[in-house]
């Protein structure tokens, strides 16, 4: 019996400090991350109103994004591959 692979999505990887401090510090697929990130963003209130695709940095997401006030989606899960070891 072959032993499946787990994909990139499902690979369990460590946060940065940085990102720690939105997912915690356990180790998590990056599925997870984003999923966790997501409950941050929802939960504080961080997607713009005006444009739902937009996410707005609060201090603990500045330094996770590069210090941008703003990142659409897709920027974030680029951001969020620098956070991940």
């Amino acid at each position: 019996m072959t032993e499946k692979k787990p994909n990139a999505l499902q690979k369990p990887l460590t946060p940065s400090s940085e990102l720690a401090a939105v997912v915690g510090s356990a180790q998590l697929s990056r599925g997870e991350v984003v999923s966790k990130m997501w409950e941050y963003i929802k939960k504080n209130n961080l997607q713009n109103p005006a444009n739902k695709r937009e996410i707005l940095a609060d201090a603990k997401l500045k330094p996770i994004f590069g210090g941008k006030d703003k990142v659409s989606m897709f920027e974030m899960n680029k951001h969020l591959a620098g956070h991940l070891k």
